[in-house]
């Protein structure tokens, strides 16, 4: 759900307008009737990396030489 604020109300209810976005609404920040600014939610940080996710995932293909023409187009 999009909310619309303008700026003079979003300086007096920041608190609130964060709260709102935090949970997940788009407010859409507007300057003299017209969208300005977006204030949404942080994406959630990337989890952590495990190594060898991909084991036994990839066959002996995944580790042959490219021929010579893909080798050329990604070597330009």
């Amino acid at each position: 759900m999009t909310r619309i604020v303008n700026v003079h109300e979003a300086k007096t209810h920041l608190s609130k307008l964060l709260e709102q976005a935090h949970a997940g609404e788009e407010i859409i920040l507007a300057k003299a009737g017209q969208p300005y600014a977006r204030l949404l939610p942080l994406a959630p940080a990337p989890g952590a990396r495990q190594p060898g996710r991909l084991k036994g995932k990839l066959g002996d293909a995944f580790f042959e030489p490219l021929p010579d023409e893909e080798l050329d187009a990604w070597n330009g």
